[in-house]
């Protein structure tokens, strides 16, 4: 354990300088969900029954989520880059433990989403979102987010090391954009077709979305929903338990073997 947290903590520092030394990407990535609330709010919220303030406090906590669910594009490009440009053929062939490498560069991408989610929630609070819950439920809302994070990140990776394509893992990336939109990131669930409205609200996306809304004070939980949804919090943990129980090991096995 001490050997794999003090070359967790190595490759930590290699990922955090990593992303410092591409702003562009670091700026693009922190602006798009500051983008998105400025024009779904404004535009989606003179369209929907919800008065503009209140749909913008509504969708503060899905672009929250829909963000952390990026992890798997960031988390698959990054692994995708270093398996192409042969950087994970060479850090192979160093005496460190095998899971310090994605355990690295998950906590990296969790220390940077942190940092980043700071100017969207204050631009949320410009247009109107508050927390109306407690400190203490705050605190467990950005708790539950970053777990969520980490937990796409895992499948980000081992994807990415299974692509083993910048341009594959660019592409495969890109269609992870449809997955808050198969959720209730943006709109009710609960005005959908019976099928869509199933599949919206066993998305993970939707347990963690209904969960910080619940915790925020900005939502209630939806009546009739299905399980994860009306038990959000439960739900979440549960989604972020089964990710991470399935993705982790299978990232850092196909890390430890390569191709085989």
């Amino acid at each position: 354990m001490s050997t794999l947290t003090h070359d967790g903590t190595a490759m930590l520092g290699r990922q955090l300088r990593r992303v410092r030394n591409n702003p562009g990407l670091l700026i693009l990535t922190q602006t798009m969900p500051i983008t998105m609330l400025l024009f779904f709010g404004y535009v989606f919220g003179s369209a929907l029954p919800m008065p503009g303030e209140q749909y913008r406090s509504y969708l503060v906590p899905g672009l929250l989520v829909a963000t952390a669910a990026n992890g798997i594009m960031t988390g698959m490009f990054q692994a995708a880059q270093d398996v192409h440009r042969g950087v994970t053929d060479r850090l192979r062939t160093l005496p460190i433990s095998r899971a310090a490498v994605p355990l690295g560069q998950s906590v990296a991408d969790v220390v940077v989403t942190a940092a980043g989610t700071v100017p969207f929630l204050l631009v949320g609070l410009a247009v109107g979102w508050r927390v109306e819950g407690s400190a203490l439920q705050a605190v467990g809302a950005a708790g539950l987010l970053l777990l969520f994070r980490f937990a796409t990140t895992w499948i980000g990776i081992f994807l990415g090391l299974l692509t083993r394509s910048e341009e594959a893992a660019g592409q495969l990336g890109g269609a992870t954009f449809i997955l808050p939109l198969l959720s209730n990131a943006y709109i009710p669930a609960e005005g959908l077709p019976g099928w869509l409205r199933t599949l919206a609200e066993w998305n993970p996306i939707s347990a963690v979305t209904t969960a910080l809304r619940d915790l925020f004070g900005n939502a209630p939980v939806p009546e009739g929903a299905a399980w994860p949804v009306a038990h959000p919090i439960a739900g979440s943990l549960m989604w972020c338990g089964v990710l991470l129980a399935v993705f982790a090991p299978l990232a850092v096995r196909r890390y430890a073997h390569g191709e085989g």
